[in-house]
């Protein structure tokens, strides 16, 4: 009984180590990732890893347009000519890309009541949303969201910080 015991924990731990030494191969076209990994699928083969850009991904939002972020001025919710550039390019690709809808998230600088900024944050989500659908975008395909000074992409308490918070970004959602 113990020689038993003793070979098949031998058999056991031979088909544990060569388990380990197989490859992993990550099918590309049903793996799914999330707006915030910026839509690339590593496949992994032979060790090889390729990144693949996937249509319709923030990343592919991004190249085609120059941007997903647009900015505005202190307490302004305008979009500026810089903006409108923007806001036509990226326009131009969710036109492209029929199958993506957006989410248009508006951003204040930390000045201010959380009040105030939630509502900033919404006034330029909304005017960001409302240039896209006169560029023909529909607006089943467009939601929007405020963040107000919660979410800063930038910290301080200076002009260039604040300038850098002061924005609308273009998120890609399935």
């Amino acid at each position: 009984m113990r020689k038993t015991v003793t070979l098949l924990g031998i058999a056991v731990a031979l088909s544990m180590s060569g388990c380990a030494r197989k490859k992993a191969v990550v099918d590309t076209a049903s793996t799914q990732t999330d707006t915030a990994d910026a839509g690339t699928v590593a496949s992994t083969s032979n060790d090889d890893v390729g990144l693949v850009e996937l249509p319709g991904s923030q990343a592919a939002l991004v190249a085609a347009a120059g941007s997903d972020t647009i900015y505005f001025g202190t307490d302004q919710s305008d979009i500026s000519a810089d903006a409108q550039a923007t806001l036509r390019a990226q326009a131009k690709w969710l036109l492209a890309n029929t199958n993506v809808r957006a989410s248009v998230e508006g951003h204040a600088d930390e000045r201010g009541t959380r009040e105030y900024n939630q509502a900033l944050g919404e006034r330029r989500a909304q005017a960001a949303k409302l240039f896209l659908m006169a560029q023909g975008i529909p607006e089943a395909r467009l939601l929007t969201i405020s963040w107000g000074k919660e979410r800063p992409v930038a910290t301080g308490s200076d002009e260039s910080a604040w300038a850098q918070n002061r924005r609308a970004v273009t998120v890609v959602v399935k």
